[in-house]
């Protein structure tokens, strides 16, 4: 079953194998293992949330098997190199639209958690600069936000270095999610 496939998350699974999990929002690393039920509550942009006794959890992308599941396509996948080493910033926000709160079901673009995105020339090649943010600035879920974010960008073609620095000046605040955002989570 892929991730975009419509399932019935109601039920518990069961792991087909043990995988390594990160509990939210302290982003302690955990073991889950196979036979454990968990529940699915949200399976976007490549990694899964769980509720694993009453814990919510983190799989990564590379785990997401153990929950019978294929990884969803990325939009980078398959993107086709510019000839004139140039990249293509769209296929950036693209990128970066895949990137999940584990706890909220909206990306962090719609979140207002990206703060600064460049594409510069560097020695290597291009390099990407983004200053993103946090919900909350005390999240242990931000290192690994962090490198999802840099993990995708990475993919893009022609992106040969990704930096991504971790701001909280100015501080978030709803106000800055985009209006679907905020319709959809009720905060306008």
């Amino acid at each position: 079953m892929t991730m975009d496939h419509a399932q019935d998350f109601t039920r518990p699974i069961a792991l087909e194998r043990d995988c390594d999990a990160i509990l939210i929002p302290q982003g302690t690393p955990i073991r889950l293992h196979a036979g454990d039920p968990v529940f699915v509550t949200q399976a976007l942009g490549g990694s899964v949330t769980v509720n694993v006794n009453g814990n919510l959890a983190r799989i990564n992308a590379a785990d997401v098997d153990a929950l019978g599941m294929d990884v969803e396509a990325l939009p980078a996948e398959g993107a086709a190199r510019r000839g004139d080493g140039s990249v293509d910033e769209d296929l950036i926000w693209e990128q970066l639209s895949t990137c999940y709160d584990p706890e909220i079901p909206i990306n962090i673009v719609e979140l207002g958690l990206i703060y600064r995105c460049e594409v510069m020339p560097s020695d290597r090649g291009n390099r990407v600069e983004i200053d993103m943010t946090l919900t909350a600035p005390g999240c242990g879920m931000g290192p690994f936000l962090v490198e999802d974010v840099r993990a995708k960008v990475a993919q893009v073609p022609n992106v040969a270095e990704v930096e991504v620095d971790l701001v909280f000046d100015p501080p978030w605040a709803p106000h800055m999610m985009s209006e679907a955002a905020r319709l959809e989570t009720g905060l306008y």
